[in-house]
């Protein structure tokens, strides 16, 4: 008797498949073939509107599924899945005619009909892996291209036809332009870096090892979860895929050590949402803004050095402080893992980390031959491992979680590109921008406030990869405008994009943590602000002074790292009220005030606030010491 073959292990088949080929269709891209940049984007949307389509599938979520509706649901699937390679087909088969097409501004009938497919193809995948927040913006988006011309006043136009609109979104300026070009020029590779650091135990190792640094002080699971949520966030790229992972096991540690259920989860969403902000990988959004602001990504790492340390170190003493609130102790000594045995087991996935940053920084490689050559690096070691050796199964693996995680990339990118064209057919980014300026009154301060909640606003519910893309469209060009550098302004939008992670009332990050906790999302999210704070404070701390996003071998930047210190221990103390023991409400004044001098851009106000806070700090450590002398 034949064993019949499941629908989902065909499926499952294809997945294999076509991961397989979308890695060698990006790294072939950089080693073996060169394609023209549209084509090269084409194959990308198209191996991701399939895997879309087969990853989330119709009626998914519905729990009460009749055959007829399965059947259904499968039949429209695989019509997506049809119509996606079709479009994709038809502009790598037909490029020379889609590039004239480009060229003279002017759709054929076949073109636009394509168009319309694309364009509600796109919508469609945005919705089934992102929800309906981005498409419905998306939508409005082209109704406003539509229906501008009956807008009064600044945001007005002159209205364009189907025709104009279909064009602009089946184009280099729409679906085929920047985000999506950024996801398949960038983003992938470095999605595949991360996920053959997964299947190399990469999540283990580094919570291993961040078991065995901190583990042992007091509160050590809490600050062990800072730590790995830090090591992992930087090559996971998603804040949520982040709590879940690593929440899964440092939530309910952090629990069971004593700290309470909104902490615990509030400490890891804004651990994991901060790897989005801390070099070397940053997530999709740092690649964006690469392409967008034509600064090299190696420049805007270095420049986000000094704010991810400031917002980790902040965090970091939030939660000692907390333990020392609350006395609690760190880990039993049955529960550390050896580190040497931790950081040797890890030398297999530093040394590809170490190949990344020489190629990037020091040689001043492109981030693209910089991820191959960081694969190829892991490859080789885990083939040469002996005690845990790289399989063919794993090589296969890697591609396949790579491919999953493309997902969500290629929803989000190809959406935005739908509003990016809007932007661009209608002059809305340029509107927007003076807009806000003129709310502002043109000065500074108060339309980098306008700026933020713009920001929160348009952040809600999208990943950050969309939320900067619509943000920097709209808004950057006011700051830029009133001064501020181009990657000043950038890196402000990026962090207020990453920090509506945790920001209720939508805060994805927050709640996913609040499942992981079992504590209220809206609770955990308020706490989870409190102590992502200074991420909300360094926007607008570069912003007005560029000095913390730049780096020289020179005593001002050594001041300005010092500077940067104080203000995160300040801003802990002064939040949570407790140095060894808790402290009057004048001293929080006082590290208030201290914080003030520091963050101005002025040498001596900044040696002020240090020697200030040094007496401060100082004083209490040595009456903390001084106290327990006397008890032993």
């Amino acid at each position: 008797m034949e064993k019949k073959i499941s629908y989902e292990k065909i499926v499952k088949w294809i997945i294999i498949a076509i991961s397989l080929f979308a890695v060698f269709i990006h790294v072939g891209n950089y080693t073996i073939f060169t394609l023209p940049s549209i084509m090269f984007y084409a194959w990308h949307l198209m191996i991701g509107m399939v895997l879309i389509f087969l990853y989330y599938p119709l009626g998914r979520k519905r729990e009460n599924k009749s055959k007829g509706f399965i059947i259904a649901c499968r039949i429209i699937d695989w019509i997506l899945i049809a119509l996606a390679l079709l479009i994709g087909f038809y502009v790598v088969l037909n490029f020379d005619a889609y590039s004239q097409m480009m060229q003279n501004n002017q759709l054929t009938q076949e073109m636009f009909v394509l168009g319309i497919i694309v364009t509600l193809l796109t919508l469609e995948s945005g919705r089934r892996v992102l929800g309906n927040v981005l498409p419905i913006i998306a939508i409005i988006a082209i109704l406003y291209a539509y229906f501008g011309d009956k807008i009064p006043g600044l945001f007005g136009h002159r209205g364009y036809n189907t025709q104009r609109i279909t064009l602009s979104i089946f184009s280099d300026r729409g679906v085929y332009g920047t985000p999506i070009g950024t996801s398949a020029t960038n983003v992938y590779l470095f999605l595949l870096f991360a996920a053959y650091l997964a299947v190399s135990g990469a999540d283990q190792i580094f919570q291993d090892i961040a078991i065995a640094a901190a583990g042992r002080k007091r509160g050590g699971p809490a600050k062990m979860a800072v730590i790995a949520s830090a090591f992992f966030g930087t090559i996971s790229g998603s804040c949520v895929a982040n709590v879940v992972s690593t929440g899964a096991f440092t939530i309910p540690l952090m629990k069971k050590n004593g700290y309470r259920a909104k902490f615990a989860g509030a400490v890891e969403a804004v651990a994991s949402t901060g790897g989005q902000i801390m070099p070397p990988i940053m997530g999709a959004a740092a690649f964006v803004m690469a392409d967008i602001t034509g600064i090299s990504y190696a420049e805007i790492c270095i420049a986000a050095v000094l704010p991810a340390v400031m917002y980790y170190v902040c965090l970091f003493k939030m939660v000692d402080l907390e333990s020392v609130r609350f006395d609690l102790k760190g880990l039993p000594e049955d529960q550390i893992p050896d580190l040497k045995q931790s950081l040797a087991r890890g030398m297999k996935l530093f040394v590809p980390v170490a190949v990344l940053l020489i190629m990037m920084i020091g040689l001043k490689t492109t981030p693209m031959k910089a991820a191959i050559w960081s694969i190829a690096a892991i490859l080789v070691l885990g083939f040469l491992d002996k005690k845990d050796r790289m399989t063919i199964k794993g090589v296969v693996d890697g591609a396949v979680a790579a491919a999953k995680s493309l997902c969500a990339v290629v929803g989000a990118c190809a959406t935005a590109g739908i509003v990016v064209s809007v932007f661009s057919l209608t002059g809305l980014g340029l509107k927007f921008s003076n807009f806000i300026v003129q709310l502002g009154n043109n000065a500074l301060i108060p339309s980098l406030i306008l700026s933020m909640l713009v920001c929160a606003v348009l952040g809600m519910g999208l990943p950050t990869t969309a939320a900067y893309i619509v943000c920097a469209t709209a808004i950057a060009p006011a700051l830029t405008g009133l001064g501020v550098p181009v990657l000043a302004a950038n890196l402000f939008l990026l962090y207020f994009a990453s920090l509506s992670a945790i920001t209720p009332p939508v805060a994805v990050a927050s709640y996913a943590a609040a499942g992981i906790a079992e504590e209220n999302p809206v609770q955990l999210g308020l706490t989870a602000v409190k102590l992502g704070i200074t991420g909300f404070i360094l926007p607008f701390a570069f912003a007005l002074n560029p000095d913390y996003i730049t780096f020289h071998f020179d005593i001002q930047t050594l001041m300005t790292w010092l500077s940067g210190l104080v203000v995160a221990y300040s801003l802990a103390i002064a939040f949570q009220g407790y140095v060894e023991k808790k402290i009057t409400l004048v001293e929080r004044a006082v590290y208030l005030g201290i914080i003030c001098l520091v963050i101005v851009p002025n040498f001596w106000s900044s040696l002020t606030g240090i020697v200030l806070f040094a007496a401060f700090y100082g004083y209490r450590q040595w009456e903390a010491k001084k106290a327990a002398g006397a008890v032993s």
